[in-house]
């Protein structure tokens, strides 16, 4: 084995799980929001600012839910 120490590597993995797994926390919450603005008629503009999504993210989001954005 070479002369390295995985110490670092792991403790980055582990943080990489913990924040990967919260990040699909937020996105259930985000998921239902982004629907429920669309079905508001707020412009998909809006809603891209707001969230944070790229516009095609959006559309695929509110595609999926049968709810056309604005």
């Amino acid at each position: 084995m070479a002369d390295y120490d995985l110490t670092k590597l792991s403790k980055l993995g582990e943080q990489y799980e913990r924040e990967r797994a919260a990040a699909e926390r937020t996105r259930a919450l985000l998921t239902p929001e982004i629907i429920a603005a669309a079905a508001a008629r707020v412009r998909q503009v809006d809603i891209v600012k707001a969230s944070g999504l790229t516009r095609e993210r959006v559309r695929q989001i509110c595609r999926a839910a049968g709810v056309e954005p604005e």
